[in-house]
């Protein structure tokens, strides 16, 4: 049913068009002063998003979608052998997928050495439409295994697994958006996706806070496993992101960034302020 070459047009307009709008609203309806601008940060965050890009096409070049195909033509996985498919089996496939990112990422910041590359993640000083793709080309190889794997082990209906990789990527943005959403309006939105100010309280330098909101595009996840945190302890305006003095003001060089994994950093004892410093 699906071309390659359609599934990535189809990815690559979804992703441009939401990024586009997001950049414009980050224009007009701004949520924070930014301290830092993106001519000092936009160059290192464009950077990781075009050698990820590269890095993916040249590895991985079937990506989820064929992997999802790939099973399916075999009757792989769990639906596979029992026979499923439809809608209830697209849904289960789209909540086990989602649940398996949130638990990626729950992962990523318990254990150390996964840490070590997802910090180039909440190295940005600010958080915009950029940050969203600002991540190592190790940790992008890994989730692209981790993904690859549960999509395997499914053999859900490759419809599913194009709308979930499309959404991801679209929420991932949306998520990290520098964008005023109206406070009810946001409450609302909250009871089923994440939304730029609940995802930004996951970037404090705060310690309990960066170990929050965990989820990319549902919500319910953190609430169901208690790792939900409704507001920034200074507020939106005042909270400091990123990781600290010893590496975020460095983060705006991209080969500093790209080297942030091999770099022995302590995590501090206190359950406030900067997370990392020199070791």
């Amino acid at each position: 049913m699906f071309e390659q070459l359609d599934i990535n047009q189809i990815r690559m307009a979804c992703f441009a068009g939401i990024f586009l709008i997001m950049a414009l609203l980050e224009v007009g309806l701004p949520r924070r002063e930014l301290k830092t601008g993106r001519l000092k940060r936009w160059p290192t965050n464009w950077g990781f998003i075009l050698l990820d890009a590269l890095l993916v096409r040249l590895i991985f070049p079937i990506g989820g979608v064929g992997l999802a195909l790939f099973a399916e033509e075999r009757g792989w996985g769990v639906f596979g052998s029992l026979g499923w498919s439809g809608w209830v089996a697209g849904l289960v496939t789209f909540l086990v997928l989602d649940l398996a990112v949130w638990f990626q990422h729950l992962v990523s910041h318990k254990v150390p050495i996964f840490w070590r590359i997802h910090r180039v993640h909440h190295a940005d000083s600010e958080m915009d439409a950029t940050t969203a793709l600002r991540f190592h080309p190790i940790e992008i190889l890994l989730s692209f295994i981790w993904k690859g794997l549960v999509i395997v082990l499914l053999g859900g209906p490759v419809e599913a697994v194009l709308i979930f990789e499309i959404v991801l990527n679209a929420s991932a943005v949306f998520g990290h958006a520098n964008v005023r959403i109206p406070s009810k309006f946001d409450w609302l939105l909250r009871l089923l996706i994440v939304t730029p100010d609940m995802h930004r309280i996951h970037h404090s330098v705060v310690r309990r806070e960066t170990d929050s909101n965990y989820g990319f595009y549902l919500s319910v996840w953190d609430r169901l496993f208690g790792t939900y945190v409704e507001a920034p302890e200074k507020g939106h305006e005042k909270m400091e992101i990123g990781l600290g003095p010893s590496l975020t003001p460095k983060s705006h060089s991209f080969p500093f960034s790209l080297a942030i994994p091999f770099m022995n950093n302590k995590e501090r004892k206190a359950g406030r302020g900067s997370r990392w410093r020199a070791g």
